[in-house]
């Protein structure tokens, strides 16, 4: 009865906004499903996973990362480290157009690249670290200068802060730019209805031409992954970037559709205000023994057998016990409800602890808040749970008006992309406005070496810290289960999550 009602709704969905968009070819159309609506279209400003899925159609990269997580050529072709590592310089590729048909030359990426470090709040001024100029060296040779060497800046390039926009158009902002982005990929935007759908139509002068192959592409959010799944099952979708673990054993027993899958880079959390305004005066905000009676109040294993069948894997890290960074001596701890109540006791308080937890609202999230919830109560916390749209969340996140959020980090390559933001005091990502003079010494060893030793040792020491202070408890790491039509060709998971459009075409 489930699966029947949430078929209906999905087709619904469908109908109520764009039956004829529904019937269309998709040999010309490919619609995808986005689990969030993107929060702003312009990739100096985005924090949004939604918006990275748009943009990996909308805006190449000067750097592009293969299926195995190596650093591959995109908009650079080529890049070499200079004057000791405090030099990076990029080969550009020739022949690329900007949507609004500017050339792609030194001065352009030099335009963008200082947009994304001198725009105000901009997201990736920080994974940009100590680069201090950047120049045009050439027609076509761009070269960053650095207080210092920087190895994450590489991994940066390979994302948002590899977008270059338009010269045209680099002046504006938030969305006043997206209301009319223009980059260097693929597709270009046409048109958007805030909570029901992106459209782009296919650029005829990309550079990269003859591995596209659809005309139009349509994001469509929908939170509900029963929704998702019936629209994908039913054809009113082709791709969806996530597939729930639990919609696993249906989407897997029909053969219309089919499961891609990979592990993913990803982890998912609980953010604590502990700084940011007003908010952060409560229990969790003030006190460390109360975060720790929280994590200890949670099964990880029982969580992710529960909401997920298992698929996922428990963690207390940015990135997964599987991974070569992940720090072996500080391991998942177990749940242990009578420590978790004797803390409480130590901080003061009296009772059961009354705290709140934004969280996204799409499925999964609420769904595994709704079993943290019940795993809390019985180290006497009553946890109140706030179901808010994913945009809103990331704008309250940033403004401080949270007291703990449930939310997930997409993940980087280099480790510094998934802890320095976060984590350094002032920093754009960190919401909570954590700040520890020994965290961020620890953070800045670690991203001023080159050496792979070195650098381990650093985010060894800031990993110990963090985990002792607690501003973030993470939780699981998830796999990437991308759903696709059986009879689209070209659909490759990648452990960044990001549904690539190149090659995708149906049979």
């Amino acid at each position: 009865m489930r699966v029947f009602r949430a078929a209906l709704l999905g087709l619904s969905l469908w109908a109520a906004s764009d039956l004829a968009l529904a019937q269309a070819p998709s040999a010309q159309t490919l619609r995808v499903g986005i689990v969030s609506d993107p929060d702003v279209l312009d990739p100096t400003l985005s924090r949004s996973l939604a918006a990275r899925q748009v943009f990996a159609a909308m805006c190449d990269k000067l750097i592009e990362l293969d299926a195995e997580g190596r650093l591959v050529p995109q908009l650079a072709t080529a890049w070499r480290w200079a004057e000791d590592g405090r030099a990076l310089v990029l080969t550009l590729r020739p022949g690329v157009r900007f949507h609004d048909g500017a050339a792609m030359d030194a001065e352009a990426v030099v335009t963008g690249l200082r947009r994304h470090l001198e725009t105000p709040g901009s997201t990736r001024r920080g994974e940009m670290g100590p680069v201090r100029e950047v120049l045009a060296t050439g027609p076509l040779e761009v070269t960053l200068r650095l207080g210092q060497p920087f190895a994450p800046l590489l991994a940066a390039l390979s994302d948002r802060a590899g977008m270059i926009v338009s010269p045209r158009a680099a002046g504006r902002v938030n969305q006043d730019f997206a209301r009319e982005p223009s980059c260097a990929g693929p597709f270009r935007f046409t048109r958007r209805v805030a909570q029901d759908r992106i459209e782009l139509e296919r650029f005829a002068e990309y550079w990269d031409a003859a591995r596209i192959h659809f005309d139009r592409l349509v994001y469509r959010p929908i939170t509900d992954s029963t929704v998702t799944a019936a629209n994908l099952r039913s054809g009113q979708l082709d791709v969806v970037e996530r597939v729930a673990a639990t919609d696993l054993p249906e989407i897997r027993a029909d053969r219309r559709v089919r499961v891609v899958s990979v592990p993913s880079l990803n982890s998912v959390y609980v953010a604590v205000n502990i700084a940011n305004g007003p908010r952060a005066d409560s229990p969790m905000g003030r006190d460390p023994r109360v975060r720790e009676a929280f994590e200890l109040a949670i099964d990880r294993q029982a969580l992710v057998q529960v909401a997920f069948d298992g698929q996922y894997l428990a963690g207390n890290q940015s990135v997964s016990p599987g991974s070569p960074n992940y720090v072996a001596s500080l391991p998942v701890p177990g749940r242990n409800l009578a420590r978790a109540r004797a803390l409480l006791r130590e901080a003061g308080v009296e009772g059961r602890l009354r705290m709140r937890m934004s969280v996204p609202n799409t499925s999964e999230y609420t769904q595994a808040a709704e079993i943290i919830q019940a795993m809390v109560a019985e180290a006497g916390i009553d946890l109140e749970l706030q179901v808010i749209e994913t945009a809103t969340l990331l704008r309250q996140w940033t403004a401080g008006d949270f007291e703990t959020l449930l939310i997930a980090w997409s993940g980087r390559v280099d480790l510094d992309g998934n802890l320095w933001g976060f984590n350094a005091c002032g920093e754009s990502l960190n919401g909570g406005k954590y700040c520890s003079a020994e965290a961020d010494a620890a953070l800045r060893e670690g991203r001023g070496s080159v050496e792979p030793e070195r650098r381990a040792a650093a985010y060894g020491a800031a990993m110990r810290v963090l985990l002792r202070d607690r501003p973030y408890i993470y939780l699981w790491h998830s796999r990437v289960l991308h759903g696709a039509s059986a009879r689209l060709e070209g659909l490759r998971a990648m452990p960044d999550a990001l549904v690539r459009v190149q090659d995708l075409r149906m049979r």
